[in-house]
């Protein structure tokens, strides 16, 4: 676990392009004792090879292979650009992570880095950050960026016979959770329920909550409320944003009416579905040989070939999490944490599919640019 403090940063940087920012990145690192003189040869070698910049106005710049030897001890220096740095091909960079790394160690700090940083909307919150301990709080995932919504919050099959009983138990589920307060179970339910189609309804609630959570409940047996069938029902108590995702996801579903999915599935699958991209199609798994895994040169260019393509591409990490992420985003391909030897599933879904998975094969059997 990557530990960071009010040391590591600093607010309120400017830049005149991505090489003044890189030297200062580096001086901070060599000044913190974290690497010797010459370390920041290194850094610019590694950006003339590929772009560090990760999306959502987030480089990570590091050095090469050939300059661990300079590294005294791994560590980060994080310099906070509010008005923004051109790092090329159009794209600005509000936040710079330079990354000394002596061994493979850099791919836990980046993967717990991007984890967090690969929440949507995060871009504002790090521009906007004005003090040292918010953005800490924000790189160790402190500040909430997606919604909590785990299998303990999933009732299958409970025997109510109207929606009042629905969302009792759905805001009870939140409240044991210690997410929300009495307060926000008394107004879920003299609030109501919308009924979104195909037997879904929706409960919400911003009362006495704490953190923003995501409940679930089934009916054992459906019923009718208000001329509409019942068979399940969705909880979202808010306290911010970041249920947004799962919106989005939830109606996914319910445009391809697909609704049925959720009364079908166990709760893990439920969680599934409501908190990644639905994609169904072709799929491969392929073993990763590369000798550091998918860090950013290596993942850049496996993203490079998935974005060649117009189908919809999704990849898991069956040594990791299992969660499948899109494979043409590359915080969220680094994000999942991908050392040599792990396995990953690709799911193509689109035209031009298997030739999808046919490249991206190819270029993972060729070593990503790495060599076979």
């Amino acid at each position: 676990m990557l530990s960071l403090s009010t040391n590591d940063i600093q607010l309120r940087q400017s830049a005149a392009d991505k090489q003044e920012a890189i030297k200062a990145l580096a001086t901070g690192l060599e000044q913190q004792g974290l690497v010797e003189t010459g370390y920041v040869n290194g850094m610019l070698a590694r950006e003339n090879q590929n772009s560090t910049f990760l999306g959502n106005g987030i480089a990570i710049p590091h050095g090469t292979t050939d300059t661990r030897g300079l590294v005294k001890q791994t560590g980060v220096r994080v310099h906070h650009f509010p008005q923004g740095v051109d790092w090329g091909d159009g794209k600005t960079a509000y936040l710079a992570i330079g990354i000394a790394a002596k061994s493979d160690e850099h791919l836990g700090i980046l993967k717990q880095l991007t984890k967090v940083l690969s929440s949507d909307g995060v871009e504002v919150k790090l521009q906007q950050s004005n003090s040292a301990d918010e953005l800490i709080k924000i790189l160790n995932g402190e500040s909430q960026l997606e919604a909590d919504f785990d299998p303990t919050l999933v009732q299958q099959d409970f025997p109510a016979t109207d929606l009042v009983q629905l969302i009792a138990v759905a805001a009870g589920l939140i409240k044991n959770r210690e997410a929300a307060g009495n307060a926000s179970v008394a107004d879920a339910i003299a609030s109501g329920a919308t009924y979104l189609g195909q037997g879904l309804w929706l409960a919400k609630t911003d009362k006495d909550v704490t953190r923003t959570s995501l409940s679930f409940v089934t009916a054992q047996v459906p019923f009718v409320e208000q001329g509409n069938p019942v068979k399940g029902l969705l909880m979202v108590a808010a306290c911010n944003g970041s249920h947004i995702n799962n919106i989005n996801y939830l109606t996914q579903l319910l445009y391809k009416q697909q609704a049925d999915k959720l009364f079908a599935a166990d709760a893990d699958k439920v969680v599934t579905l409501l908190t990644q991209e639905l994609v169904e199609g072709n799929s491969e798994i392929f073993k990763i040989r590369n000798p550091h895994g998918l860090h950013a040169r290596p993942g850049a260019m496996l993203v490079s070939v998935a974005k060649k393509f117009e189908s919809n591409i999704l990849v898991a990490n069956l040594n990791g999490d299992g969660k499948a992420v899109n494979a043409k985003s590359l915080m969220k391909v680094i994000a999942l944490g991908v050392k040599q030897g792990h396995e990953l599933e690709f799911t193509a879904n689109g035209a031009d599919a298997d030739q999808a998975l046919q490249a991206i094969g190819q270029a993972i059997a060729d070593g990503l640019g790495e060599g076979k």
